[in-house]
């Protein structure tokens, strides 16, 4: 039968991160080899952030295949036997972990917000679609691809499963902090995996942590606040994302004005009128887009040849700290009507971009974006929330970090050769907004 069909001999993929990953189910190796994961090499993991740590080059492919194995162990290796799972759900944890970001678009979060898109409905597309995937799922049970489905959208009846591949300690966060930490050379998302593996335990509705593993699991949830700050946040890979976003924003506008452009924006017709097929979304990938970058620097349109010449050269955007007090709102507003006084669009070359994270919270129902706890397992069978038990995680529970910055071209502002007492004026209010100076600071780099 094909839902247990094993492989003649085990296929093994080299990982930098796990060492080794094991296939030895027919569908997984089957998966694997379809076109739609495939796609997924051609997505890097971090989007703009290589711009930042230039190792960043891994992709969503080798993400995934890296959540796979971990679930791949917790399940045949530390859950096999116990009470509360059920084997027969094994193969159906197994294929939500391998395709759980199948439905990535290019750099895919700045792409999602132009286009007001969501990875997760193209994840259930591909799985639920006429698509190579769907067609070895359905191998297993015309009924499969549904469950891969309802696992990813966090809807399975089984809760335990869900909370393998999405909690807030699930296989997914666990290797991408590992991996990213791996690719961008930096020290922050290490944590002892090994030893949280070990003290997980299936239980009705989630995955627990036994007592004994409480500084493990510390310990990981700083090394993911400290991730999101020091890299997914870091302020020269959001100045990325802003030209991007821009450039994007303006190659819609354009095509929306009946511009003529040199190089037609073929693959992104779909996408600027609102009417994206699953094969137009599965037919641009980054270097689709990185070849339009690369033939819109030459356009006749000033704005969208500079963007695109600045993303592709990485001559990026300086940035000051930004806090939107009224008195701050007051100096944005007077920047605007500067830069347009100037002849700088505001509109692409001053934005605020924002980030935000809470890096633990406990279950406070009715709240936007509620949160399963994490729950320890204590030597007498009782289920503790871990801020109860750990002094550190309770320090952090429920406190949102938010950060403000404000980008510019300072390139634009130091020419002096056009507009010379705006331009002065300008910067002068730029210095003034960073508390810390950060502003003459980032400009100097």
């Amino acid at each position: 039968m094909y839902s247990g069909g094993q492989l003649d001999e085990e296929k093994v993929f080299k990982d930098p991160v796990h060492r080794y990953i094991h296939v030895r189910d027919k569908v997984i190796w089957d998966l694997i080899g379809t076109k739609e994961f495939q796609r997924l090499r051609r997505i890097k993991q971090l989007g703009t952030t290589y711009l930042t740590f230039h190792g960043a080059e891994h992709s969503r492919f080798n993400h995934s295949l890296g959540v796979y194995e971990i679930i791949r162990r917790i399940i045949d290796d530390v859950f096999v036997g116990r009470d509360h799972w059920d084997h027969r759900e094994r193969l159906l944890c197994l294929c939500a972990a391998l395709l759980h970001d199948l439905g990535h678009g290019p750099f895919s979060h700045s792409f999602e917000k132009v286009f007001r898109l969501d990875h997760e409905d193209f994840t259930q597309a591909i799985i639920l679609g006429d698509t190579e995937v769907n067609a070895a799922l359905r191998k297993v049970g015309d009924d499969f691809p549904q469950k891969v489905a309802e696992v990813i959208a966090k809807t399975y009846p089984n809760k335990l499963v869900v909370s393998l591949i999405s909690s807030q300690i699930d296989a997914d966060r666990m290797d991408y902090l590992l991996r990213d930490a791996y690719y961008t050379g930096v020290s922050y998302g290490y944590f002892d995996m090994e030893r949280i593996l070990r003290v997980m335990r299936p239980r009705e509705d989630q995955v627990v942590i036994k007592r004994s593993g409480m500084h493990a699991v510390e310990d990981y949830i700083m090394s993911r606040y400290q991730m999101y700050w020091q890299v997914y946040f870091h302020p020269v890979t959001r100045s990325a994302e802003v030209i991007l976003t821009k450039i994007l924003h303006r190659a819609k506008k354009l095509y929306e004005e009946g511009y003529r452009f040199q190089t037609k924006p073929v693959h992104f017709l779909s996408f600027f009128a609102g009417n994206v097929s699953l094969g137009d979304y599965l037919a641009l990938d980054e270097a689709v887009i990185l070849f339009y970058f690369q033939q819109w620097q030459y356009e006749r349109d000033p704005i969208l040849s500079d963007l695109c010449q600045r993303f592709v050269r990485r001559r990026l955007f300086k940035y000051t700290e930004f806090h939107p007090t009224n008195e701050q709102m007051a100096k944005l507003i007077e920047l605007t009507g500067l830069f347009k006084k100037a002849g700088i669009d505001p509109d692409y070359y001053l934005v605020v971009d924002s980030s935000s994270d809470l890096p633990y919270d406990f279950y406070r129902p009715g709240e936007e974006g509620e949160r399963l706890p994490i729950y320890l397992l204590m030597p007498n069978g009782e289920l503790r929330e871990l801020s109860r038990e750990s002094v550190l995680v309770d320090a952090i529970s429920g406190k949102r970090r938010t950060d403000h910055k404000l980008y510019f071209p300072a390139d634009f502002l130091e020419d002096l050769s056009t507009k010379r007492t705006v331009k002065k004026k300008i910067m002068e209010i730029l210095k003034g907004l960073g508390d810390d100076g950060e502003c003459s600071q980032s400009m100097r780099k």
